[in-house]
Parts: C-alpha cells; structure tokens; sequence
C-alpha cells in the first residue's frame, strides 16, 4: 500500500461544521480547517478579519487514494451543504462563507464539474447549483483553537450548528423525499413526528408508558431491537423508561442542545429515528440511568410473539 497521501480542499459555511463528517470518513488522515484564496496570494497572515474579502473558510483535506476516493469526498461535501445559495450558507452569511471546491489539478477539476453537472440535472435543485469551482492558490491554517472545533469545545458547537439551523435545512434538502414519502404512509402522524421531526409525545398518553406485558420493543421505523421489559420501569415521568437498551450497538448518543440546555438525545443506529432522551436519574442500583423514550418511537412485540416475528434469540433477556 501506497504511503502516498493526496489533498483536497471545499468551502461551505464556516469550517467547524465540515470537519466531523470528513474525519469520520474510511481513508482520511486528517482535516484542517483554515482559509482558502482564489485569486491572490496570501500576506502571511490568518486572513480573518474584515480587511480582506477574497478568502472562504474552508477545510483541507489528508486523504488516501487507496481506501477512498476524490469523488466519495465530492459526495459527502455536497451533502454539508445547500448548493443553491451562493450568498453563505443557512444563518451564516457574505462571502467568507460561500460554498466552493477549490482544486489541486485538471483531475479534481473534471471530477468536480462532473459532479456539478449531475447535480444541475437531477432536477432536485431549483435554482441551479452555485457552488463555484476554482483553482486552489492557496491555503492558510486558522489557529489551533478552531481546529477539531467539535471535540474541543462540544457545547459550544452544538449550539451554534443549532443556531446556524444548518442541521435541519441539511436534512430537508436531501432527504430521500420516495423513504419519506413512504414513512408518511405507514406511520402515524405522531409516529412520523417523533421519529422524523425530533418531537415528544404527551406523557401518560402514550401507548407503552403503563405496559405490563412482557416483551421486546423494536425501531418503529427499522425493527432494530432497542428495549425489553425486563429493563423497563415506572419512573414517574408518564413515558416508557429503561435502564439499559438490550443492544447497546443498536442505539447512538449525541448532544441536545435544543433548548439551550445541555441533554443526552438517543438515536436508533440503523434508522437515525429519534427516540427520546437519557438521564442520569435512574435507579442507582442498575447503574443510574433512565432512558426516557416515546411510546411513538417503538414497537412492541409480546414474548410469545419472539420467534414468529424473528427475534427469538432475544426471548433470554426477557
């Protein structure tokens, strides 16, 4: 295997926000975040004060070309981005936050402007695409307090993605509209709200928060197993609440900062439905946790229903 790395580099709002799903890629060395300039050379200095006016934030990016590929990068950038606005992106606005691919060679460049092109013609965007595609002059770091943003400062950057109102723009623009369209089909309108649109059921009328049958609870959406009874308890909250999910690789945690309040959201892995909250109020005696989730979010399944529905290997945590 090759040692030998190559670069890429994409503007597309501020920096913080395209680095995580860059580093998170199969194949990426490593993700700076910094200044890039399309039609002059830089002075030496970190451009970002409001002097100059010819640079964007952008990320460059240490990959190998053995384990991914330029077009796999084009693809998860298009996907950070709304490639109809050429004025910034979301809430932030002005040039410096203009979405861009700045390439190293003629191949990044045909590769980009064929991506472009597909774009332009799929007939999702209207208006037309405005991500400019220029020739990469230069590159300047931003200090080391802006780079791996996300990990360094978590609160902070959370709150302001949500304040960007970046993370819900992304989702609606490319959604599958055909998977959501379906969904809308086969869930309840609550269902759909809850796993699709983050929202929260009424405590105490909600169809699981008082069960007392024994049983597994499974993704409304997916049927990847989540909860079973044996973990279940009334925590005085009007919602189902576990102590501990059956499969721990089945379920994701990330920050909620919603309300301007730090919180545990849970996802489901597989489905990304959202399915309610975790708190450290549990019973101390099964490790402190509760798992607060919407009746609307799951699927119950009774135990002697296990194995014609496909899940009798779980019949022994019940």
């Amino acid at each position: 295997m090759t040692n030998q790395y190559e670069t890429a580099t994409f503007a597309g709002g501020r920096f913080w926000y395209l680095v995580r799903p860059f580093i998170e890629m199969e194949g990426t060395e490593e993700v700076i975040s910094g200044y890039a300039h399309a039609a002059s050379k830089p002075d030496g200095e970190e451009h970002n004060n409001h002097h100059q006016t010819n640079y964007r934030e952008a990320v460059q990016i240490k990959y190998n070309p053995e384990i991914t590929s330029y077009n796999n990068l084009l693809h998860v950038f298009w996907r950070q981005i709304d490639p109809t606005d050429a004025g910034g992106q979301f809430n932030d606005r002005g040039q410096r936050y203009a979405p861009a691919v700045f390439y190293h060679n003629e191949n990044q460049k045909r590769q980009a402007e064929e991506a472009k092109y597909d774009l332009e013609n799929s007939s999702r965007f209207q208006p037309s695409v405005a991500v400019e595609i220029l020739q990469l002059e230069h590159f300047s770091h931003a200090s080391e307090f802006h780079q791996y943003f996300y990990k360094k400062h978590p609160f902070r950057y959370k709150l302001l993605a949500a304040r960007s109102k970046r993370e819900g723009a992304l989702k609606e623009i490319w959604k599958d509209t055909q998977k959501d369209r379906e969904l809308r089909e086969r869930l309840t309108p609550i269902q759909y709200e809850v796993t699709q649109l983050n929202k929260t059921e009424m405590p105490y009328e909600n169809e699981y928060w008082d069960n007392e049958r024994e049983g597994l609870y499974v993704d409304i959406v997916s049927g990847e197993p989540l909860f079973t009874t044996k973990d279940q308890y009334d925590a005085g909250c009007g919602w189902p609440s576990f102590t501990r999910p059956v499969n721990k690789n089945n379920i994701k945690e990330e920050m909620d900062v919603s309300h301007d309040i730090v919180r545990t959201e849970v996802r489901s892995r597989e489905a990304d439905s959202h399915l309610g909250h975790l708190f450290l109020d549990g019973p101390v005696k099964e490790g402190g946790l509760r798992y607060c989730i919407n009746s609307a979010a799951l699927r119950f399944i009774p135990v002697e229903e296990l194995e014609k529905e496909g899940y009798g290997e779980y019949k022994k945590f019940i």
